[in-house]
């Protein structure tokens, strides 16, 4: 059974910076990475890869 309230790896949503409101969820390690990720993905809107960063 998963924990939810203090979970190792807790579902984040990562939103586009691109201002399109296009959002991923994922998965992240609170120890491996305590501060707010940064990933470069897709955005299907603007049709080309951008950063996404996590929101709380």
């Amino acid at each position: 059974m998963v924990k939810r309230g203090n979970d190792i790896r807790p579902l984040v949503k990562l939103r586009s910076t691109a201002g399109t409101g296009y959002t991923y969820v994922t998965r992240k390690n609170r120890r491996n990475d305590p501060d707010r990720i940064t990933l470069r993905k897709f955005d299907p809107v603007v049709r080309q890869h951008v950063d996404f960063r996590e929101e709380r």
